[in-house]
C-alpha cells in the first residue's frame, strides 16, 4: 500500500542551470499552464532576509547565502507538485543535489554563453557577474559549473532559440512528471 502512495505523489520538478538559462520564465510557463505550484529560490531567500542577493553577498557572504539555499531545499523536500527556480550556485552543492534528487526530477536547462549574456546584459543583481558582463567571463564560469551540473541533472534541456511552451513539453514527458 505504502508504494502505491509514494507512486501517486507528484514529483517536484527542480530547474537548475547557469544565471539566463530561462529557469524563471519555464517556471513561470509550468505554474500557469499545468497547475504547478511554484517558487523562485533567490526570490524566496531575498524575502525572507529582506535584503537583495547581492546584499547578502556583501554583508553575510556567500557561505552563509549558501547555506540559505540548502535549508530552503529541506522545507520544499516536504512539499510536492512544485516547479524549483534554483539560483545559479545551488547543484553546485552535494547535499543540494541529494536533497533535490530525494523529492523530484532535475532538469538542466542549457543555452549557449551568447545567449546567456543577450539575456543578462542589462541585470544589476547578479553578483557573480558584476564587473565581468561578457561572453568570455560567462563561458568560463558556465565551463567550471558544467560537470558538475550534468553530474547532478536527470535531464538536460537546450532552450536556445525555443517557444517556452515546447521546452515544457519536453521536461514534463521527459521528467515523467505530468499531471494526470
Amino acid at each position: 500500500m505504502e508504494k502505491q502512495n509514494t507512486k501517486e505523489k507528484k514529483k517536484n520538478i527542480y530547474l537548475i542551470g547557469f544565471m539566463g538559462c530561462g529557469k524563471t520564465t519555464v517556471s513561470n510557463y509550468l505554474h500557469k499552464e499545468y497547475n504547478r505550484k511554484q517558487i523562485e529560490m533567490d526570490e524566496e531567500i531575498q524575502k525572507e532576509e529582506g535584503m537583495s542577493i547581492s546584499e547578502i553577498f556583501s554583508q553575510k557572504g556567500e557561505a552563509y547565502f549558501r547555506e540559505l539555499e540548502t535549508k530552503l531545499l529541506r522545507r520544499l523536500g516536504r512539499e510536492e507538485n512544485f516547479v524549483v527556480s534554483c539560483g545559479g550556485g545551488v547543484p553546485m552543492r552535494e547535499t543540494n543535489v541529494k536533497e533535490m534528487k530525494q523529492n523530484g526530477k532535475i532538469v538542466l536547462l542549457l543555452a549557449e554563453p551568447e545567449t546567456i549574456y543577450e539575456r543578462v546584459k542589462s541585470s544589476h543583481n547578479r553578483p557573480l557577474l558584476e564587473g565581468h558582463m561578457n561572453v568570455e567571463y560567462i563561458a568560463g564560469l558556465m565551463e567550471k559549473r558544467r560537470e558538475k551540473y550534468q553530474a547532478a541533472a536527470d535531464v538536460c534541456v537546450y532552450t536556445d532559440g525555443r517557444e517556452v511552451s515546447e521546452i515544457c513539453r519536453e521536461i514534463l514527458k521527459r521528467t515523467d512528471c505530468e499531471n494526470k
